[in-house]
């Protein structure tokens, strides 16, 4: 199974839960991404593409690989904090 997801990772919690907030009320997750990630792929609105199980670190993985397509959520990983969307699942 892969999974293709989008970030924006951000240095706090509530920088983070500010943006899901923006989201919540119909804000863009690529622009969010373009404006306020730490990551390169900002560039590409936060898209990872997709990765196989054991790809990314260990607390990401598991956020991406126990939610459904289109769910969204925070993940905290030695980098910072991550806002994370599932894009896509497949097998």
């Amino acid at each position: 199974m892969e999974v293709r997801a989008s970030h924006i990772l951000v240095g706090s919690r509530e920088q983070a839960e500010r943006i899901v907030k923006e989201l919540d009320a119909g804000g863009s997750f690529a622009e969010l991404a373009a404006e306020h990630s730490k990551c390169p792929s900002k560039n590409k609105g936060g898209d990872l593409g997709f990765f196989k199980r054991g790809r990314m670190v260990p607390e990401f993985d598991r956020f991406c690989f126990s939610h459904k397509k289109g769910e969204t959520g925070l993940v905290k990983t030695q980098f910072g904090w991550h806002v994370v969307k599932v894009i896509d699942v497949r097998k």
